[in-house]
């Protein structure tokens, strides 16, 4: 086990100091944008998602039955991964007149779709968990 974390730690430091090498070509204006991005990722993570996540997995666990805690939980972690995924493209409006490859698709749909799939699989979970505790308990 140790063997395997070394080479893990190995790869790991000889990625980053390759990904450094990469950004010492960059400019000034560059490394400022992506410090700057890095920067701000973290603290709108730090100062507003992560609060709000704790605070809406608080009031859900008062208001759901316990059995429904984690299927709602995936629910919303997959709810969240496909808002931040679909976020940059929903506001676009469609194909771009001069590259009608881009952007091709109802992208409004395709993630009320999406949830709706989630959502229905979060539902299933909980009504075959139900069911088989039911069954277990005869």
């Amino acid at each position: 086990m140790t063997a395997v974390r070394v080479l893990l730690l190995l790869i790991g430091l000889t990625s980053g100091w390759y990904g450094i090498t990469l950004m010492l070509d960059f400019d000034t204006s560059d490394l400022m944008s992506i410090a700057l991005w890095f920067g701000g990722g973290i603290l709108l993570h730090d100062a507003v998602f992560a609060p709000l996540c704790a605070a809406v997995g608080i009031g859900a666990r008062h208001l759901l039955p316990p059995t429904w805690w984690a299927p709602a939980a995936c629910g919303a972690a997959g709810t969240v991964a496909l808002a931040l995924i679909a976020a940059p493209v929903l506001d676009r409006g469609g194909a771009m007149p001069d590259n009608p490859s881009v952007l091709d698709r109802d992208y409004v749909t395709g993630l009320a779709l999406a949830l709706v799939v989630v959502w229905a699989l979060v539902v299933l979970a909980i009504v075959t968990r139900r069911r088989m505790e039911r069954g277990f308990s005869r």
